[in-house]
């Protein structure tokens, strides 16, 4: 399949910004609530198990996390969970959806340089309103053509998103942290993924890396803009 690269999808979470930090974060807190009926590797396993359950109804992104925390604590402790564990869990994830974007190195760099030479779609998946605060708090947000926040991200997303795009499907590449929501299927779709690896993964993200030839990876976003180049 061939097509001149004139359009790049950017992943927000983890790829422009910090945010699986943070659900690490309130991960241990939860964990330290409840260590008086259960052990850690059990609870995590339980909760991650009800986020699973869960995403069809709630979605991605931290009010979704809330619930689910809030529905494993009820299951762990047999619907004795005190009043006071619930109440310092909605605080959790009301800590996390105001916790500031702190973007991470190069991202700044290398949306500035490649909105000067391609169209630029942001595509993320999550609350819509809390995402939407993300960006603008980020300061990239001008420089995106477009913003997609979609409930999941499968081949028919990018197709729909990137079909709409100058080069269409062919021309277009997708950058991201996570191998199953942001390489593989837009790879799937026809685009250019590459994958930009950060230190913490959702369990719910994995996947392995796929045989494709439009498949690439690189350290960081600084390594992006030349990647660009190469292809373009």
């Amino acid at each position: 399949m061939t097509g001149k690269l004139l359009t790049i999808g950017f992943d927000a979470d983890d790829t422009l910004w910090h945010n699986e930090r943070f659900f690490e974060m309130t991960q241990a807190l939860f964990t330290s609530l409840l260590r008086e009926h259960a052990d850690g590797d059990h609870l995590q396993e339980r909760l991650i198990a009800a986020e699973r359950r869960n995403i069809g109804s709630y979605g991605f992104g931290v009010k979704g996390f809330t619930l689910s925390m809030i529905e494993t604590a009820i299951e762990v402790t047999g619907g004795r969970v005190p009043a006071s564990v619930i109440s310092e869990i909605l605080a959790a994830g009301r800590e996390m959806l105001d916790h500031p974007v702190e973007l991470l190195p190069h991202a700044a760099e290398a949306v500035e340089a490649l909105a000067a030479t391609h169209h630029l779609v942001l595509i993320t998946k999550g609350d819509l309103l809390h995402q939407e605060r993300k960006l603008a708090a980020s300061g990239l947000g001008e420089r995106f053509d477009g913003v997609e926040i979609v409930s999941d991200k499968r081949p028919d997303t990018y197709a729909r998103i990137f079909g709409g795009t100058p080069g269409g499907v062919a021309g277009a590449m997708m950058v991201g942290n996570s191998m199953k929501s942001d390489v593989v299927p837009a790879i799937e779709a026809g685009a250019w993924g590459v994958h930009v690896p950060f230190s913490l993964v959702w369990a719910l993200e994995e996947a392995e890396a796929p045989d494709a030839p439009r498949y690439r990876e690189i350290a960081d976003l600084g390594a992006l803009p030349d990647l660009v180049r190469a292809l373009s």
